[in-house]
């Protein structure tokens, strides 16, 4: 309640009845407050019993942990070899320097612009394996912009792959082999594009996967992305880190 000051010019009974005029006023502004809030607790209960609070669904985007070998391009042969391959020179020199292992198999196409490609465990991979991992190394090579149709690709051991020529440094994302390769001639550049749990993923012909099949061609990048993510129901960013170069789209297989 606030202070009352004293009125000079009244009585001391003049200023008595004053005050208590203004007591009376306070009190029953606060016992109306007071009333008017036990109203609105009273209707409060009663509509809480009836009005259900809609709460809007929150959909969680499912996160998934990346594999190492998602930096790079990558596929599962029909005998379930994971093949691995560079996607310019950066990535070259990391796969090798960080992921080739002694039972790995190193894969590289024979021309100037190629992924260093790996078959993990490949030394124990079959001939259809390794036919299919050649494949899919010469699909991400030079070859494909340049518009050629097949190309050779080699095989080594990683104890034959080195850094060095000699006695001096490669350059970025460039290797030395030494000693006897396996040649896979005259491989065709043939790449399936798929969809498989709302991703997309590449793979050699060879492999047997259905999909969209692409050989080297006049249509650009953005454009085969474009057709096939409406029909992959995928996004076209995600086809265009896929298709090599320039292609033509043949019918699925």
């Amino acid at each position: 309640m606030p202070k009352t000051k004293l009125d000079a010019r009244l009585s001391a009974q003049q200023n008595a009845a004053r005050y208590f005029d203004e007591a009376k006023k306070w009190r029953s502004k606060a016992e109306g407050a007071r009333k008017a809030i036990a109203e609105t607790e009273s209707k409060l209960a009663k509509t809480s019993d009836f009005v259900e609070i809609s709460r809007p669904k929150i959909r969680l985007k499912e996160t998934r942990e990346k594999k190492w070998f998602e930096k790079f391009h990558y596929f599962t042969t029909s005998g379930g070899f994971l093949v691995v391959a560079g996607k310019d020179a950066k990535s070259n020199e990391l796969l090798v320097a960080r992921h080739m292992e002694p039972s790995d198999l190193f894969m590289h196409a024979d021309i100037t612009g190629a992924p260093a490609t790996i078959v993990k465990d490949g030394q124990k991979a079959g001939e259809g394996d390794l036919k299919e991992a050649s494949q899919f190394s010469a699909c991400y090579s030079s070859a494909w912009k340049n518009g050629l149709h097949a190309v050779d690709v080699y095989a080594a051991k990683p104890e034959q792959v080195s850094k060095q020529s000699h006695g001096e440094f490669v350059g970025k994302g460039g290797f030395m082999i030494y000693g006897e390769r396996r040649w896979f001639r005259n491989v065709p550049l043939k790449l399936v594009l798929f969809a498989k749990d709302g991703r997309a993923f590449a793979a050699p012909l060879l492999s047997g996967v259905s999909g969209a099949v692409l050989s080297p061609g006049r249509k650009g990048k953005k454009a085969i992305a474009e057709v096939l993510a409406k029909r992959l129901a995928v996004t076209a960013d995600e086809l265009m880190q896929l298709v090599p170069g320039d292609s033509d789209l043949k019918q699925e297989k």
